[in-house]
């Protein structure tokens, strides 16, 4: 096989996008998180995430989330193309501050979730969650 100018820039050209989709991903769920706290600093204490270690298929990972005392829980995928997974609001007449579901991976990836407290404080508490088998097309 002969190298053409015209199938090196093409090469160069998908390289580009296949290494920079990571860092755009991580980016917009960056963005989420600053979106979503303004800013503000987050502790450790407070929020309970859980999600399995590792996930056969990326279509139904099953997470719960816990925090006594949010007023909003985000959930972001921070490997996902769109990392934005959920967000769950609580009112003062809310039995428990807690919610489960089923959210798709891509691959494996980080899990995040940040609580915002009713004193206005933020918590955040995160899982990897190695993915056999992507749930978005992988």
């Amino acid at each position: 096989m002969t190298m053409t100018r015209r199938s090196v820039m093409v090469m160069g050209a998908g390289a580009l996008v296949a290494f920079g989709l990571p860092m755009r991903a991580s980016a917009a769920g960056e963005d989420a998180i600053a979106a979503f706290t303004g800013g503000a600093d987050m502790g450790s204490e407070g929020l309970t995430l859980t999600a399995p270690e590792i996930a056969e298929n990326g279509n139904t990972v099953p997470i719960e989330v816990d925090a006594p005392g949010a007023e909003a829980i985000l959930v972001l995928a921070m490997g996902n193309p769109t990392p934005g997974v959920a967000e769950f609001k609580f009112g003062p007449l809310a039995g428990s501050h807690s919610a489960s579901t089923r959210i798709r991976l891509a691959g494996t990836q980080d899990v995040v979730a940040i609580a915002k407290m009713k004193d206005g404080s933020f918590v955040k508490a995160s899982s990897n969650v190695k993915v056999t088998i992507g749930g978005c097309g992988g």
